[in-house]
């Protein structure tokens, strides 16, 4: 599955990865030609660790995908190939996403 998304990235095109355990949900945007980490947030940030005091609920994975938004547009990151990392697009893996196209990414 990986291997799609590195075929389809290109230099412009970035991929937004996902991880979510029981407690918790991070995302990261790689850029794999250079393979390094452009930007990255969680729900342990102290942002979104204020205001949720579970960070694996649905809403604080929404949150996440927006302040992920928000630091990916001062990076200068619009457009995304979404990487879902295995998991269902479902519940925190769906409200990530969501908050990430709000706060203005395009997958």
């Amino acid at each position: 599955m990986r291997a799609n998304l590195k075929r389809v990235s290109s230099v412009d095109t970035l991929r937004l990865s996902v991880f979510r355990s029981n407690s918790h949900i991070y995302a990261q945007i790689i850029n794999d030609v250079k393979g390094q980490t452009l930007v990255s947030a969680s729900s342990l940030d102290k942002k979104i660790k204020e205001k949720f005091k579970n960070g694996g609920s649905v809403e604080a994975a929404e949150a996440v995908g927006l302040l992920l938004a928000e630091l990916a547009k001062k990076a200068g990151v619009q457009k995304i190939v979404f990487d879902r990392g295995g998991y269902i697009y479902h519940g925190r893996v769906k409200a990530l996403a969501a908050g990430a196209r709000a706060g203005g990414l395009t997958f």
